[in-house]
């Protein structure tokens, strides 16, 4: 039985539904030595005859006809097997799992996202947290994401993992509204890196971009006090707005700290961060080989 091949169980059936071997070879486009050959290889297998052969008639026997039920089943399984392995591959369905670090996922995440779904609206796209680069690129490399997005103030990288780069996002200063006077930097629209000395900043944990930020800041001799630290990036608008202090994001933050209230100021001399998608180097199903030319698509300058 553990030899049986589906090929088997659908001569069976064709015997079965065309009325035997004559009209099922014609249906299935095999000759009938082969035919005979294959049903015979079947009841090998099964250890039992399916058949009685009555001069050119084929009866089923008993135990020919226990086995229509489950073989029926068996192919059916196999074609929906075959159908859904083909939906994949055209990407009518599916899933894509994508890690992210958070700066990230706000943009170019959303816009990377909105443009694949666009394309292929049957794929799910499963964003996994990821805090730092180092949790991006071990999620794609242990294989419990295909795909990463992450952001680096040095080289993409590139040790087990393809890196296709994407984009630059400047450092910005995000802090209250400055209308009641009483805020760091009213009626600025950028500051010098050096005034943010004796500023009580909100900084996220080490090994992120904004926490490397700020700790070159202590480097350069620029005095900052740390107000609060946290894992917790939806928690740094919220805090700044509360006024517990002013914080260095990415710039991909600034629609929506403006809309929450926020003022945003460009920090000079410009210093970016390095946006890149990173894969598997090799493996990476159809739906992630389309994800990154989409992403690179719209990446693309000019665009």
């Amino acid at each position: 039985m553990r030899f049986m091949d589906i090929r088997q169980l659908e001569y069976f059936l064709a015997i079965v539904d065309h009325g035997g071997f004559t009209r099922a070879a014609s249906a299935l486009y095999v000759s009938q030595p082969s035919l005979s050959q294959a049903i015979q290889a079947l009841e090998r297998d099964l250890g039992s005859d399916i058949f009685h052969r009555i001069g050119r008639r084929a009866v089923l026997t008993e135990a020919g006809r226990a086995l229509i039920e489950p073989a029926r089943a068996a192919v059916r399984s196999l074609e929906t097997a075959r159908a859904s392995v083909a939906a994949v591959q055209e990407l009518r369905t599916g899933r894509l799992d994508v890690a992210s670090t958070p700066s990230q996922a706000v943009e170019p995440l959303t816009t990377l996202v909105r443009t694949f779904t666009g394309r292929y609206p049957g794929v799910s796209v499963a964003i996994q947290a990821a805090f730092t680069a180092r949790d991006v690129v071990d999620a794609v490399r242990t294989g419990a994401a295909e795909l990463g997005l992450l952001a680096t103030p040095g080289p993409l990288p590139d040790e087990d993992v393809v890196a296709h780069p994407l984009a630059e996002q400047r450092f910005v200063l995000v802090t209250r509204d400055g209308s009641d006077g009483d805020t760091p930097f009213a009626g600025q629209r950028s500051v010098q890196c050096a005034e943010l000395a004796g500023q009580r900043l909100i900084v996220g944990q080490r090994g992120t971009g904004m926490r490397a930020y700020v700790d070159g800041l202590r480097e350069q001799g620029i005095d900052v006090t740390v107000a609060a630290e946290t894992e917790h990036r939806v928690s740094v608008l919220p805090l700044v707005l509360a006024g517990v202090g002013v914080a260095v994001l990415a710039e991909s933050w600034r629609g929506l700290a403006e809309r929450a209230g926020a003022r945003v100021l460009d920090i000079e001399p410009r210093t970016t961060l390095r946006i890149g998608l990173i894969s598997r180097r090799t493996g990476l199903s159809p739906a992630a080989r389309a994800f990154v030319t989409a992403a690179l698509e719209t990446s693309a300058p000019g665009r």
